[in-house]
């Protein structure tokens, strides 16, 4: 799996060079216990370093805790957020729905899963995740200005609820991928068009 590299997280400084190798490794098998259903307490630095084939030395100069390296691995893990053209508010919303949706979905779906309730549960490893997701959701918000400055979309637009109709159902399809009458392909077009429908000018 191909993990991108995450800013904004805490880290001890590193006593020689970065790996590139070694930190997809370690995300990658930190992923691989929370989509086997290996709760957030259950995980250990000892055995993730184990899985990716690491010493524990490895891991703690790069991640100061279990719960940075946890929030680096869900960054890894929605990856980078697509250049925009700009253009065109339809285009782009495109583009940001499909960054969330990739051949891992079904993986990533289960990681979401094993992870909602260690988010209901830990204030601190929910405003991790709130600082990982809401860079993107801003992304999105210039978006819906944009439109509404360029007058493609209504002037009385409501962004956050428009916000949450757009990820909402791009969540749950990939969470539960219980909608078989909604093809996976086109979905993105398909939710950005039936948004538009009420919220263009």
């Amino acid at each position: 799996m191909t993990t991108a590299p995450v800013a904004g997280q805490e880290r001890k400084a590193p006593g020689r060079p970065r790996n590139a190798l070694a930190d997809s490794a370690i995300l990658h098998a930190v992923l691989d216990m929370l989509s086997e259903g290996q709760t957030v307490a259950a995980i250990s630095i000892e055995a993730v370093a184990a899985r990716a084939g690491v010493g524990k030395a490895t891991i703690y100069r790069r991640w100061a805790n279990k719960e940075a390296l946890i929030i680096d691995a869900v960054a890894a893990m929605k990856g980078p957020l697509p250049e925009l053209a700009g253009v065109s508010v339809r285009d782009d919303l495109v583009a940001l729905i499909k960054a969330n949706r990739s051949n891992e979905q079904h993986n990533y779906g289960k990681v979401t899963a094993c992870l909602m309730p260690e988010l209901l549960r830990d204030d601190s490893i929910m405003a991790g995740y709130q600082a990982v997701i809401e860079p993107r959701r801003e992304v999105m918000r210039d978006v819906l200005r944009r439109g509404i400055a360029n007058g493609e979309l209504r002037s009385d637009l409501d962004i956050e609820l428009t916000l949450l109709m757009l990820v909402g159902p791009n969540m749950l399809n990939g969470l539960f991928q219980h909608s078989p009458r909604v093809p996976r392909e086109g979905f993105a077009e398909a939710l950005v068009d039936a948004i538009l429908r009420g919220a263009a000018a």
